[in-house]
């Protein structure tokens, strides 16, 4: 048996309004649309995770998704440019990430990040 993929799963009363605010921050692109569950993807392959914890790492709550990109500084202008409710302001993590947590229209806690080199 092999896990081909997780997807994750969003529920929300606005589907476009949701879709829109993935679309516009992180660039992904609907992929199927049904009215009811819309698709979003990126077009790149990425090595099936799941993550379980007790915290979120530095006091903060464990987030609902974990989001890697390659310019966290840039999404993260986006997101206070878009007036997105930042939960915890960029930071360089001691793990060797950079990060902060915005949260989606539906509510969903976001830890959008990028490695360090």
């Amino acid at each position: 048996m092999t896990v081909r993929r997780i997807v994750a799963n969003v529920a929300a009363k606005s589907v476009a309004e949701v879709g829109k605010f993935y679309a516009d921050l992180f660039g992904l692109e609907v992929v199927m649309d049904h009215g009811w569950i819309v698709t979003l993807a990126s077009g790149e392959k990425a090595i099936t995770q799941l993550s379980i914890a007790s915290e979120g790492g530095s006091g903060t709550p464990v987030p609902d998704i974990s989001i890697e990109v390659d310019d966290v500084d840039s999404v993260y202008a986006g997101a206070k440019a878009g007036g997105y409710h930042i939960a915890y302001d960029i930071t360089d993590e001691p793990w060797g990430v950079r990060r902060f947590y915005v949260r989606d229209p539906a509510g969903k806690l976001l830890n959008v990040l990028s490695h360090r080199h």
